[in-house]
């Protein structure tokens, strides 16, 4: 307890001071500032949107008597444009129902996302804070390493597996996470660096806790802000790769919708129907926008230099 009635609460790397009797932050405390930037609030409302709407996509594409929304062709209503002749977003080339289609692929878009994210996240915090906990040898070994994988290009590394495997999502993911993870390891290794000198962990460490519990349950907590940060960033890295790569024909295969697929296949029809090519481009940017104003909002609460609140 300190002067003027106040009790300092050390909680991981930072110090709050609570005034005697004030309640502590709860949880609408630490949104407020996404709720007050009305541009990430935006954001995250488009983000969970999107989310609920990839749901029900995946659930299409996974269930095979589903699969005919936006599977079933109609030569008679080829091109249609959108809110004519019954339809909401209208019909593509082939006559197939363009909303289930955005819906498949927004899903498709979205898992991808996710599973790279996820791969990236596990192995790029697992090795970024082995090198920059343990040192020495293994942290020169470790960023050699991420040095060399940083400097492949994305699409080089489809194609090797794409070549090994098939065209596909498999292929995708695999070649965009192998990528990847070095991003997260890279920023995971400098906040471990930055965070194993802190009071806690010298504290930790004198009690004779062992660096893989000091891993565990300090440094990856302290960093999770971080890497939620960068996990909205990079979901929407992700869709922009998984689409261009689809555009080229590396991605998802027809008949499985993918955004990108969706707009190369619009090509030829452009001067006659861009609907066909505006929607799907138009989800992937309103997709990446939405995924990067949620990014800047959750920065704006987990970074204690930009709180105001």
């Amino acid at each position: 307890m300190s002067a003027g009635g106040t009790y300092e609460l050390t909680v991981g790397v930072e110090t709050e001071v609570v005034p005697d009797g004030a309640p502590g932050r709860t949880l609408g405390d630490k949104l407020a500032p996404l709720v007050a930037n009305k541009l990430a609030l935006l954001g995250g409302l488009l983000t969970i949107a999107f989310l609920v709407l990839g749901l029900v996509g995946l659930l299409i594409v996974s269930r095979q008597e589903w699969q005919h929304l936006y599977l079933d062709q109609n030569v008679r209503r080829t091109l249609i444009l959108p809110f004519e002749e019954g339809t909401f977003l209208g019909t593509d080339n082939l006559g197939r129902s363009m909303v289930w289609r955005l819906v498949a692929g927004t899903g498709i878009s979205l898992g991808a996302g996710l599973a790279v994210t996820a791969i990236s996240m596990s192995v790029g915090m697992a090795l970024g804070s082995l090198a920059g906990y343990v040192g020495g040898l293994t942290d020169r070994l470790i960023s050699a390493l991420i040095d060399l994988t940083w400097g492949f290009p994305v699409i080089l590394v489809a194609v090797i597996f794409v070549g090994m495997l098939e065209p596909g999502l498999t292929a995708v993911i695999l070649a965009i996470s192998v990528v990847n993870w070095a991003g997260y390891a890279r920023i995971v290794r400098a906040q471990t660096l930055s965070l194993k000198g802190r009071a806690f962990v010298e504290a930790a460490r004198a009690l004779g806790v062992s660096r893989w519990k000091i891993v565990l349950r300090h440094l990856i907590p302290n960093m999770l802000g971080t890497t939620l940060v960068m996990a909205s960033y990079y979901i929407a890295v992700t869709v922009i790769a998984e689409a261009g790569l689809s555009f080229i024909g590396l991605g998802a295969q027809p008949p499985t919708p993918s955004l990108g697929q969706m707009v190369s296949n619009g090509r030829s029809f452009l001067s006659k129907d861009p609907w066909i090519v505006i929607l799907p481009g138009g989800t992937i940017a309103l997709l990446v926008l939405a995924l990067n104003t949620l990014g800047d909002g959750l920065r704006d609460i987990f970074d204690p230099r930009l709180r105001r609140w």
